[in-house]
């Protein structure tokens, strides 16, 4: 029996999602959306190109909750994207709105489910899903890390001309401006990132700049949206390493409790994945000034948070 994998939210990310785990077979899907038809309509589009595919996977959509009932992972993309000009964190109030009425719905439908967070600002709402939805931490994560280190990744290559594949790199801390792209441990082809450089100082910071930047480049020339094929991937390589019990580990939004001296706050760190949802973090060993970017951005988070509860009476 398929896996059953529920997506909140049938727009660009959340139907690009259930297309790429269609494709790869990797489970049955249940698309869901306020806009019942739209669900609906996506659904049955994807559904007939299976004999072209050649995918044994389902999908339906619907826009009730019962159709959800005993989902594996339910992964919730549902809000308002970014236009340009605006930050992730302008979306804060609508967003929190909408996360706090979707977790009412699907918690009692799949009560032992993994809950996927990827409505933005991704940092604030696995903080806020948390203490709404009253999950364990094991079983609620969010998605951004693994999108920050494929556009790290795809800055490197850039600015190398190397094969993506030859390349390993990983994005930790907050999904935005306080993101921290790990310099001292990207390699290509097996050797460190600055070591193949013409100019690496001004190079690692063009770079670096080209990662955070990496969102707001693609709102910026879509003009009515964001980015939603390399979200939609990365939620892809998450809920794979969820059900195939990945060894590797990925940059998770995950709840730290003690570890790289943070604790109490869901912060994207290197993270193994498998079936009970966040096995294990990894703690790597950072640079100095790493460590010490990662452990501002959990304090950016922190006030941002609790700027939040009393903007929203949580």
């Amino acid at each position: 029996m398929m896996p059953k994998v529920t997506i909140v939210g049938a727009g660009h990310v959340g139907a690009t999602a259930a297309s790429l785990l269609l494709m790869k077979d990797s489970a049955d899907v249940v698309l869901v959306d306020i806009a019942e038809n739209i669900a609906k309509g996506k659904a049955l589009d994807l559904m007939q190109m299976r004999s072209n595919e050649r995918f044994k996977s389902t999908i339906c959509g619907s826009g009730d909750y019962a159709d959800t009932a005993q989902s594996d992972i339910v992964v919730i993309t549902a809000g308002v994207p970014r236009r340009p000009g605006m930050t992730r964190e302008d979306l804060i109030g609508v967003n929190a709105a909408i996360l706090q009425n979707v977790l009412t719905s699907a918690l009692p439908a799949s009560p032992d489910a993994l809950y996927l967070i990827v409505t933005n600002p991704l940092d604030i709402m696995v903080n806020l899903a948390f203490e709404l939805s009253g999950l364990p931490a094991s079983r609620l994560m969010g998605m951004g890390g693994v999108l920050d280190s494929a556009r790290f990744v795809h800055a490197i290559a850039q600015a190398t001309e190397a094969e993506p594949q030859s390349i390993e790199a990983m994005v930790i801390g907050a999904h935005g401006q306080g993101m921290v792209p790990l310099v001292s441990r990207a390699t290509v082809k097996g050797q460190p990132l600055a070591n193949i450089l013409v100019n690496p100082q001004e190079q690692i910071a063009a770079i670096v700049q080209a990662t955070v930047d990496g969102g707001a480049a693609v709102v910026e020339l879509l003009q009515t949206g964001s980015a939603f094929y390399a979200p939609a991937s990365s939620i892809v390589v998450m809920i794979e390493a969820l059900l195939d019990c990945r060894s590797d580990p990925l940059s998770v939004c995950a709840r730290l409790e003690g570890e790289y001296g943070i604790d109490g706050v869901f912060l994207c760190v290197p993270t193994r994945l498998g079936p009970h949802g966040v096995e294990q973090i990894v703690e790597f060993d950072l640079a100095p000034n790493e460590l010490g970017q990662l452990q501002r951005s959990a304090q950016a988070v922190k006030e941002q948070l609790d700027k939040c509860r009393l903007t929203l009476s949580l």
